[in-house]
């Protein structure tokens, strides 16, 4: 037990005083490391929040249909009651939905609006709540092959522009990890390189008295490990303030827009991984570029 105390404090006073003989070549490699965790970490969290949202559009079960200006409601709504994948259906006159909407403007004499324009610009509204997401696309086409119906809307473009969103931001992610990790290798790779030919001397020293490979070159790697999980830190710390910048802004924003930001709101099990992984991938990061930089000293 006590040697292998004895050998747990060796390698990580050999970390440390490797750490401190780097100089700025660690910061290149710490700043590398946070770049690219910082803005891996934004775009992960971001196609989290925008599959939430793609989620929460593509769960609307409502769909919209507009009756043409001489058609009633009441006329049409037997026709739509009968549908198999119908719930439910909610009629709006156009007389109601232009109340609604002159009081939503604070006009107070509602006749002497109706007379400027002449008359109700508006026609009736049916609302169909359709049984489940799967069935809605093939209700708004029934619907909208109905007699007196003029248009039938629903969150289908929405769904698809949001998805096209997300594939596209998910690209751009990868490809932009890809540059940034070969990148942030690269710079590991040579920051611990030039700290191992640094202390040359020592390492052939220590072979000389007969000290393993593994032992000589394990502080390197460990150094590059610890590169990786300053860098995670670092980043999580900046994803973690402007979270809260952006919360405190949002707060003072529309109903609407607090409405959709609330919507999008990481869940607990995702804030707890986001860093987990930030650590991990920076972690890795730093041991692939340790590795690289101690194979070739390791077999000469």
């Amino acid at each position: 037990m006590f040697k292998s105390f004895t050998k747990l404090d060796y390698l990580l006073k050999e970390t440390f005083l490797g750490l401190l003989r780097g100089g700025w070549m660690n910061w290149a490699a710490v700043s590398t490391v946070t770049v690219l965790l910082f803005l891996f970490g934004l775009s992960l969290q971001t196609s989290w929040q925008v599959e939430k949202l793609l989620y929460q559009f593509g769960s609307q079960l409502e769909v919209s249909v507009y009756l043409e200006p001489d058609t009633r409601a009441e006329s049409i709504e037997p026709l739509i009651a009968k549908m198999p994948e119908v719930a439910a259906i909610q009629s709006i006159t156009k007389e109601q939905a232009w109340t609604k909407l002159v009081k939503e403007m604070r006009i107070s004499d509602i006749e002497g609006a109706t007379q400027q324009l002449g008359e109700n610009p508006l026609v009736d509204e049916m609302k169909v709540k359709a049984r489940n997401s799967q069935v809605v696309p093939t209700l708004a086409t029934q619907l909208a092959k109905l007699p007196g119906v003029e248009t039938v809307q629903y969150m289908d473009e929405a769904v698809k522009r949001i998805a096209q969103l997300h594939q596209g931001l998910n690209w751009i992610t990868l490809t932009i990890t890809i540059i940034l990790t070969l990148t942030a290798i690269t710079v590991t790779t040579t920051t611990i390189r030039l700290i191992v030919m640094a202390r040359r001397q020592e390492i052939e020293i220590m072979q000389l008295v007969g000290a393993t490979s593994a032992w000589i070159y394990l502080p390197f790697i460990l150094q590059g490990i610890t590169f990786g999980l300053v860098g995670g830190a670092i980043a999580w710390s900046f994803i973690s303030v402007i979270q809260q910048f952006l919360g405190k802004l949002l707060a003072n924003q529309p109903e609407f827009i607090q409405a959709i930001t609330n919507g999008v709101q990481l869940t607990p099990a995702q804030i707890l991984l986001l860093p987990l992984i930030l650590l991990s991938f920076g972690a890795a990061v730093g041991l692939m570029g340790s590795l690289f930089a101690v194979r070739r000293f390791a077999k000469g």
